[in-house]
Formats: C-alpha cells, structure tokens, sequence
C-alpha cells in the first residue's frame, strides 16, 4: 500500500465515527490519505480529527476563503489511485446516480478517473427501499464497486442489513483491490461482445436482442487489473471506458471472425462473449427489397464458428473461454461445446433464469471447466459477474 493515493469521502452518518479508524490503518500501511467530507459530516465526526489522521487538510467547500481561493475537484479525481466514500448515505448514493453536483464530495465524484469503492450505511427499511436499490444498481453499472452494508443492530435500534462494513474489512476490501490492480499487467486479452447483424438489403438485418453489456463490462475489468485489451465488438450503443482498451467495431459475422483470428495469435487470453449470428442471408440485395408477395422465402448459409477456430489455432500456453446462452439442456450443451471447441472455460446462462440474458443489467451464470466441474453463481449485476469470470479465468492461469 506503500505511496497508493486514497481519497477518502465521508458523509453525514452516525458510522462517520468508523472512518477514523479506516484512515488510521491506511496511513499505518503507507498509504496517502486525503479527505472530502459533506457538510452535514460534520455533524458526526469533526474535520479535525480526521485531518489529525490523515496528515492532510479535509476539505467540504468549493471556496477555500474570501481571496476565491477553491478547493479543485477536479485535481483531486486525478490525484486518487482510488476514492472511497465511506459512509455513504441514500442521499449522496442518489446523488451520484443522477449525477447532482451540489457539494465538492459528489463533483469529486463526478471528475474522477480512478475506481470508485462505497460502503452504505443507513436504516435498514432505507437500504432496502427500491429506489435505493434501483441508485445502488446503477451505480454498480457504471462500475462503481458497493461494499454491502452488514446485518446487525442499527442507530435506530432495529436489527437489519444496514450497517456500514467495518473499517478492517473496508480495509481488506482496498488492499484487494489494489493487489488486483496490476494483477494483469503485461498479459493481452480479447474480448468480443455483443450482436452481429447480417445484411438482407441495404435498410434490413439479421440480428439478435444482445446489448454488449457483459463482454464491455468483462472488458473493463480485465483492463482495471492492468491488461491490454482489444474489445471486438458487434453494433452496440456501448464505449469503452479505460485507456487500456483498443474498441474495434463491426458489423457482421464475416467481420468479427476476420478481426478475432487476426487478433488472437498475440493474445493471452479469449473470452468470447458476443452472440454471433449462426446463419447469414446467402444473396444480400444490393437494392431496398420491395414488399410483393404474401410469403418470402430467404436462404441462410452458415456462418463461420469463432470458437472452433479459435479452439484450433490456441496454442498451450494460450485460455479460451466462450459463452453458452442455452434455453433447453443447458448443462448438457453447454458442456457439448467445451469439448467440441477446445475452450478452457464455458460460461453458462439460460433465458429461462429470470433477469439473465439479453439487455438485462443483471445475469446469473454457472461456469463449467474442462474437467466438467461446474461452479453456479446468484444472480448479480453484470460488473458483479465479470469479476466472477475474471477470478476463475485468474485460477486456471494460475494453477
């Protein structure tokens, strides 16, 4: 933890009193520490006790005096290897969801480039009232990590889930992290995501309900823990995030098998997570098809398998993982196309589990090796997911 930047966020909770232990044991461990506390932060725990901590002046103002001095946001999100905001209450967690940048803690927020942790903390009928799952899920989509709140006796007396995590947690949580964060550096990953669409004439397509959502999110994370990643990617209103990610798009299957045989040779590791058309219209109309007849009849060609020949060109020291969206035999399938396509690792998901698949924010997933074990997983959101992915791709390179 040696010279690692913290950015510490504080807000107006009873757990704010925590928080000095936290900045305590990251100082202890090496770390520089800066804090941003709201106004009503103060109300728990004073800026000075805090500043006494961290070695640093706490900032809570834009304005730093009447000379018109200011306290720059922007500065501190590019200083920060990592910004923690801990505790977090449902009215600063509401406003970085909707981005409501009326305090410097929030703008801070806003102009950070490093990860983003938050520990909640509030009442437990508050922490599991739907808009405040809806913000916390939003949040976790934009890839902010949520450190959940704990079960046990709260300020108000009841007993829930709504404690903020402990401080020596919260700190086992960042030293994690951090080890994480270059865990990857020097590898080369490809990452493919999202539909394709086969053309029948120049206004119609073949496609399918994918929105790119798990392949980019797998994307970011491998690019978070320091690896090089070229993200092939079919039509998708998605961006790449992190500076670490070469984005290529393209259009069909044709495209993206071209691309990804390019690309794989040099690479480290495949994951294939796009949902590729299977068939492509065999004459694509150079002109707008007219409506005529009562009936069409179209012929569709196969297109060609990225996985098989990925399978075929990896060599031994080379991982590919692909993806098995199933609705029927889903183990049996899925475990069919691991072999049959030399893959490492399959990742399972069936439109018949509620809230995976296609568009959905969320996906639950079992992940099955080449020895046939099979490791299920809750549903979760889809940044949640990826780092399930990642930890067993990160056992098998390690192993």
């Amino acid at each position: 933890m040696q010279r690692v930047k913290i950015l510490i966020g504080v807000t107006g909770s009873i757990s704010a009193y925590k928080t000095a232990t936290l900045i305590r044991l990251l100082i202890k461990s090496r770390a520089e520490v800066k804090v941003v506390m709201t106004h009503s932060a103060h109300d728990f725990i004073t800026p000075l006790t805090l500043a006494t901590l961290s070695k640093n002046p706490v900032l809570t103002d834009f304005i730093k005096n009447d000379e018109g001095e200011w306290n720059n946001h922007i500065e501190l999100g590019l200083w920060a290897d990592l910004m923690v905001i801990a505790p977090t209450t449902t009215n600063t967690i509401s406003k970085m969801a909707y981005g409501t940048s009326d305090n410097l803690l929030v703008a801070t927020y806003l102009s950070a480039r490093c990860p983003v942790m938050i520990a909640p903390a509030m009442d437990l009928d508050m922490y599991q009232h739907p808009t405040t799952v809806t913000n916390l899920n939003s949040l976790k989509k934009n890839g902010v990590m949520v450190l959940d709140a704990e079960f046990g006796e709260l300020a108000s007396g009841l007993v829930g889930s709504g404690r903020m995590m402990e401080p020596d947690t919260i700190y086992s949580k960042i030293q994690s992290f951090i080890k994480d964060k270059d865990r990857l550096a020097g590898k080369k990953v490809l990452v493919n995501a999202g539909p394709t669409y086969e053309t029948i004439d120049p206004v119609r397509f073949i496609g399918n309900h994918s929105s790119g959502k798990m392949g980019f999110a797998i994307a970011e994370r491998f690019a978070e823990m320091g690896a090089e990643v070229k993200l092939v990617t079919g039509p998708s209103a998605l961006t790449a995030q992190n500076a670490n990610i070469n984005l290529i798009r393209v259009q069909s299957a044709a495209e993206m098998f071209k691309e990804c045989c390019e690309i794989y040779p040099a690479m480290d590791v495949g994951v294939l997570a796009a949902a590729v058309a299977d068939y492509t219209p065999k004459i694509k109309a150079d002109q707008k098809i007219k409506k005529q007849s009562e009936s069409m009849t179209m012929e569709l060609v196969k297109t060609k398998d990225i996985a098989k020949e990925l399978g075929k060109i990896k060599r031994k020291n080379q991982m590919l993982v692909g993806f098995a969206l199933e609705t029927q035999n889903e183990l049996k399938n899925a475990k069919h196309k691991l072999s049959s396509k030399n893959l490492d690792l399959i990742v399972l998901n069936s439109l018949q589990d509620e809230g995976a698949g296609f568009t959905n924010d969320t996906n639950k997933i079992s992940i099955i090796d080449k020895k046939n074990n099979v490791k299920k997983f809750k549903l979760k959101n889809k940044v949640e997911v990826a780092d399930d992915i990642i930890k067993e791709i990160l056992i098998q390179i390690e192993n």
